[in-house]
Formats: structure tokens, C-alpha cells, sequence
């Protein structure tokens, strides 16, 4: 009772940020990008960065800033793609990003320990606010899809909308990074968002089964990860990103040998 008590809240974020990214992630896996996030979540970082600097009071406003400059940037990776590879434009963002977060901290006392929040977040201590008002914004997000639900499909899988969807798909994404990256980090974020859904192709190219799949699966897991750091006292996120990753090669080996035609 004690271990459900402790984790119950943590539960709840987890589940949340599995509803969203694993939506996200068939997005993402479509348009081929796959480290978008990364990238994205890491451009993010700088604001926090910045945020332990001058004073935590400013983080989400520094947050949202590089948030929304990191969304319309990758609103243009259509054009990008036409002079340079894309994921190596995406792997030249996060490793700017990763550099200009290190030159912040440098300057920060705690630095390394700082760094070390942003990649690996705090979830094992989110509140009960922090649990609602994420709640809130996802739920916000979530409708803006459903709503627009046609536009956003048309672009990634058909290749086909304005310049508007395209920035309007980048910058909720940026939103939910913001307070993903700053509950989780970045590498549990990252995890949430391709694992479930490259789990879910592996038997499916429908994007609703992908997202069932990808949700029970990661829930599964998620509970599992969650459960063995608290009675090893290790980290939670690290736990729980390993968990996916093992559970996604298993499967994948699976896979190749019961199902030699590929997913349906």
C-alpha cells in the first residue's frame, strides 16, 4: 500500500505522456523524421538551461520561447529536405542544442546535476498540480487534433497542407515537450514517443491499431519499469526506457521469425 501510494501519481503522468507521445510518434514514424523529438525536446532544454541560470521563476516562459522557435524552424523541414538530408539537419539541431545547454550549465554551480534533470527529469516526484495541469494541456492538445484530425493525416501521410497546419502540428507538439521534457526528460519523452509506436507497426500499419497497440504495450511496461525501480531503488526513467527498448528488440526478433510478410 505504501509503494501504491508513493506511485500512484507518477503512474498518472506516465500514462499521460504515453497517451500523447504514442500519438505523436505515428506522426513522427510516417514522415520519417524519427528524431525529431529529440531534437525538439533538446532545443527545449536550452530555455531550462537558461531557466537554472537567471532564476527557475522564468523557466516556463524560456521554455515556451525556444519551444516555439524550434517549432517553426522544423515547420520549414519540407524546404530543408530539398538542399539537405533531413535527419541530418535534425542531428545537426540537437547536437547545437546539446552543446548550447552544456555552455549554460557551465556556468551554473550545479551544472552536471542540472544536466543531469533535463535528460533524466524528476518523475518519481511529480505533484498532484503538475499531474493536472499537464492533464490540462495535453487534453487541450488532444482536442485541437481530433478537430483538425484530417489537415494533420493529409501531411503526414499524404504530404499534402499549408504552411499554417505544418507550423499549427509543430508547435502543439512543442507545447506537450515543454511540459513532457520538464516532468520526465528528454530520454523518457524520446522513448514515449517511437517505442510504443514502432511496437505497434511491428503488427500493424493502421494508425488506430499502431495507438492501441502502442498504449497497451507501453502502459504494460511502463507499470512494470515503475514497480522494479522502486523496490531496486534505481532511477525510474532509465528502468522504464530499457524496459521498452528490450521488449521492442524481443519482439522484433518475434516477428521476423513467425511473420515473414510483414504487418497488416
Amino acid at each position: 500500500m505504501e509503494a501504491l501510494n508513493f506511485l500512484i501519481y507518477p503512474f498518472l503522468a506516465c500514462l499521460i505522456l504515453i497517451v500523447i507521445h504514442a500519438y505523436f510518434g505515428i506522426h513522427i514514424l510516417q514522415r520519417g523524421i524519427i528524431f525529431v523529438d529529440l531534437a525538439l525536446a533538446q532545443f527545449i532544454g536550452i530555455g531550462i538551461a537558461l531557466s537554472f541560470l537567471l532564476g527557475e521563476e522564468h523557466g516556463t516562459i524560456l521554455a515556451l520561447v525556444f519551444a516555439m522557435l524550434g517549432a517553426f524552424i522544423l515547420s520549414l523541414s519540407k524546404r530543408v529536405a530539398r538542399l539537405v538530408n533531413i535527419e541530418a539537419f535534425i542531428g545537426v539541431l540537437y547536437i547545437f542544442s546539446v552543446c548550447a545547454a552544456i555552455l549554460v550549465l557551465d556556468r551554473s554551480p550545479h551544472g552536471l546535476e542540472e544536466f543531469k534533470t533535463i535528460l533524466n527529469g524528476n518523475i518519481i516526484w511529480v505533484t498532484p498540480h503538475e499531474v493536472f495541469t499537464t492533464f490540462l494541456v495535453y487534453g487541450v492538445v488532444g482536442i485541437l487534433h481530433v478537430v483538425l484530425r484530417k489537415q494533420f493525416l493529409a501531411l503526414s501521410y499524404e504530404g499534402k497542407g499549408t504552411a499554417f497546419f505544418e507550423f499549427l502540428f509543430f508547435a502543439s507538439f512543442a507545447i506537450i515537450l515543454v511540459k513532457s521534457v520538464k516532468m520526465a526528460g528528454v530520454l523518457q519523452v524520446f522513448s514515449f514517443l517511437v517505442i510504443p509506436a514502432l511496437i505497434g507497426r511491428l503488427y500493424s500499419l493502421k494508425p488506430f491499431k499502431i495507438l492501441m497497440i502502442g498504449w497497451g504495450v507501453g502502459v504494460l511496461i511502463t507499470v512494470a519499469g515503475m514497480a522494479l525501480s522502486y523496490k531496486l531503488d534505481e532511477p525510474t526513467a532509465p528502468v522504464i526506457v530499457a524496459g521498452l527498448a528490450s521488449v521492442f528488440f524481443v519482439l522484433l526478433v518475434i516477428r521476423h521469425f513467425t511473420h515473414r510478410n510483414g504487418p497488416a
